[in-house]
């Protein structure tokens, strides 16, 4: 950027140019007889680009009469400070009212500093009056406000009243709603954006592989990989990383290597860690380590989240020992203080390995305070091994944090049922039901055409839910020929004894089966996938096993903990989950 002089005015004027030093060019500026106000404000954004605050500040006060332009750029500067909000406060007295360039980096600053959700409702408000709300700067800033603060559903009535939406909007909801767990809401207004002849950006194909990741929606993943070849988005480090781990989620961890090793050269830390966590997934440990010495020799430095990857690699695989070894390391070798999904993993696998009592030792002694993660995988290994006594405890401790979590009664019911406690178990209702507390239902979907179909434990709405349910009955039959019997342990809390055993046939993965295969939705040789928002039961388990052998084919399914691939009657996860 350079000083010209106007011929007609006199007056100087920018000249854009790289690298320019504002104090080279607010010199220029001071030679000359009179300086225009706008090189003043274009100043005080240059001085903050190179962090210098203060200079901008002092520029800014040495303008007789600040307008809206630079009472902006005076905000903007100080975005991410309090000092924002104390300037737009003396604008206001002035006053001048602001314009939506105003608003989005007030918004900005109210998602950079803590405790700003009541100041960044009355800007909205402000806005409102202003008629500027739905104003694309400031309209795509209050998106992403809403979104940063959790309530994705005022950043989507936001984006709805807007009535012109360019780029920067729609990325910004898709962004919010994958950010909050809406992943098929972000697809859904991804496909709107394609479909109005919208430009996507890195933010919003990015955005939409994160929502395909926690479906784990295969074919939705591969329509994005193809618009992002098509846009030349698939060559961006967040765009190429994002891939990485939509393949790696959806299972499909060979599709995942193969973008990773054609994007080897942008890659960074975050690309690498997603590829290893998509080995961890699946149990693959050795891959994980040997990416882990590959991302090393590439002179990379292992951060919290490579050593996740390795110790939930190590945790699916049951490999309680290596565990412990990789976590002393990760503070012994790399300097790195584990946190508390580390510490998750190890107080998972020694539960697992049916070392209780060390887990909860380690539970207690760690140095973060553990949360319902922790109490919680805790008292599934506790039921897991049939120790009522310590699940009572565990569930005291996971209610005592929050005394809404419906595992905590549910699975310490579950417990006590198998041991014959009808006391205890009839007590822990009582105390569900005084406090209103619901269980989360199951539910498990499965893709089809690019479409993903959700279902409930007993679920009937489906358009041809007679047939689901008459292929079901009719693959529960062929299976207990070869020898299946229920696994009624996880069921006990939710039905009277009493209860037929076709009350175990509805749940909601069984369902989704069913429809998957009088869907067609794999042509033959090619494995059924299936997702699941909660621990596959045992039975569902068990099932799946001879289901893969009656179909002859292999069944994948993706539960909250790993995947699960079933083939000739067995599992790749070895029965330990």
């Amino acid at each position: 950027m350079n000083l010209l002089r106007d011929r007609t005015s006199g007056t100087p004027t920018f000249k854009s140019e790289s690298n320019s030093d504002p104090r080279i060019l607010h010199a220029q500026a001071l030679k000359s007889p009179r300086i225009d106000r706008s090189i003043y404000n274009n100043l005080i954004t240059l001085y903050s680009k190179i962090n210098l605050l203060h200079s901008s500040l002092r520029l800014f006060n040495q303008i007789p009469s600040p307008n809206i332009v630079s009472w902006t750029s005076l905000i903007t500067a100080y975005s991410n400070s309090p000092l924002s909000l104390t300037f737009f406060l003396s604008m206001l007295r002035h006053p001048i009212l602001p314009n939506q360039r105003t608003l989005a980096s007030l918004f900005k600053t109210c998602v950079s500093l803590p405790h700003c959700l009541f100041f960044g409702l009355s800007l909205h408000a402000l806005s409102f009056k202003l008629s500027v709300n739905t104003q694309p700067f400031s309209g795509s800033a209050l998106i992403n406000f809403y979104s940063k603060y959790r309530l994705p559903g005022n950043a989507r009535k936001v984006f709805d009243e807007m009535p012109e939406r360019d780029e920067v909007c729609f990325s910004a909801v898709i962004v919010g709603l994958a950010q909050n767990s809406k992943p098929l809401e972000s697809l859904s207004l991804f496909a709107v954006m394609k479909s109005c002849n919208v430009g996507s950006t890195m933010y919003s194909v990015s955005a939409a592989l994160r929502a395909v990741a926690d479906l784990a929606a295969l074919e939705q993943c591969r329509m994005i990989h193809g618009h992002a070849v098509v846009t030349g988005f698939d060559k961006n480090v967040i765009v190429g990383s994002a891939l990485v781990d939509g393949y790696g989620k959806t299972g499909l961890v060979s599709d995942a290597r193969k973008v990773f090793d054609e994007n080897i050269e942008v890659m960074n830390i975050v690309g690498w860690n997603a590829l290893m966590a998509g080995y961890a997934q699946q149990g693959d440990k050795n891959s994980v380590v040997e990416l882990f010495r590959l991302m090393e020799n590439g002179g990379f430095v292992p951060d919290e989240y490579s050593f996740l990857a390795v110790l939930s690699g190590f945790y699916n695989a049951g490999l309680v020992g290596k565990v412990e070894m990789w976590l002393k390391r990760m503070k012994v070798e790399y300097g790195i203080e584990p946190g508390l999904e580390h510490y998750t993993c190890l107080v998972g696998a020694l539960g697992r390995a049916g070392r209780l009592e060390d887990a909860e030792r380690i539970t207690m002694t760690m140095p973060v305070k553990p949360d319902a993660a922790v109490w919680r995988s805790l008292l599934s290994s506790c039921a897991h091994h049939g120790a009522a006594d310590m699940a009572l405890r565990m569930s005291r401790r996971l209610l005592k944090l929050d005394p809404n979590d419906d595992s905590a009664y549910a699975i310490a019911a579950n417990v006590l049922s198998v041991a014959g406690r009808w006391v205890e178990v009839a007590e822990m209702r009582k105390l569900m039901k005084d406090r209103r507390v619901k269980k989360e239902g199951g539910k498990s979907w499965i893709e089809v055409k690019g479409k993903v179909h959700v279902f409930w434990a007993g679920d009937r709405r489906h358009e041809i839910t007679e047939e689901i349910y008459a292929k079901l009955a009719e693959l529960m039959k062929e299976i207990e020929k070869l020898g299946y019997k229920p696994i009624w342990d996880e069921m006990l809390h939710e039905v009277g004894k009493g209860e037929k055993r076709e009350a175990l046939w509805y749940h909601s993965e069984k369902l989704a089966l069913a429809y998957g295969i009088v869907s067609g939705t794999a042509p033959p040789g090619k494995p059924l996938r299936i997702v699941k928002n909660l621990r596959i039961c045992k039975d569902c388990h068990e099932a799946f096993k001879y289901i893969s052998r009656v179909i002859e084919r292999e069944i994948i399914v993706r539960d909250v903990n790993r995947y699960h691939k079933f083939l000739n009657g067995s599992c790749t996860c070895g029965d330990i989950w």
